[in-house]
């Protein structure tokens, strides 16, 4: 590290996110031999967003047995960086698990458990019912 440029790193590990494929970018090699590759992912929820992840080094081809619109449950961790007064964020996969056997992935689940959308029409479970005439135990 030169003086006078001053580099902080920070991870957050085992970080988890599920929804579809909507990009996958071709590989890129850079001048070192630093390889990466990114994709995007659109989530399932009220106000879906669309986040890129990196793939890195030898993790690179764990995105090509899937296709856009894939289900994927995504792994990654979060990498943070100073450097010079710029401040980054890079969001690094490093496993991926089919949540929909549609596009042929290896299926990472060998005790026949359906692998079915969780955000499927069905939408979430219904709130439990309570019985207004047991008695309340709570002290407060």
């Amino acid at each position: 590290m030169k003086p006078g440029k001053p580099y902080y790193h920070l991870t957050i590990k085992n970080m988890d996110i599920e929804g579809s494929i909507k990009v996958i970018m071709d590989p890129q090699t850079f001048s070192s031999g630093f390889q990466k590759r990114e994709f995007v992912i659109t989530t399932k929820e009220k106000y879906p967003q669309d986040i890129k992840f990196e793939l890195i080094k030898d993790s690179i081809d764990l995105v090509a047995p899937y296709k856009t619109g894939d289900l994927i449950k995504v792994h990654f961790n979060l990498r943070g960086n100073e450097y010079n007064g710029k401040y980054f964020v890079n969001v690094q996969a490093w496993r991926l698990e089919p949540l929909s056997s549609a596009s042929g992935a290896p299926s990472s689940s060998s005790n026949g458990s359906s692998n079915a959308d969780p955000f499927s029409e069905a939408g979430f479970p219904d709130e439990p019912t309570i019985d207004s005439s047991e008695p309340d135990d709570l002290p407060f």
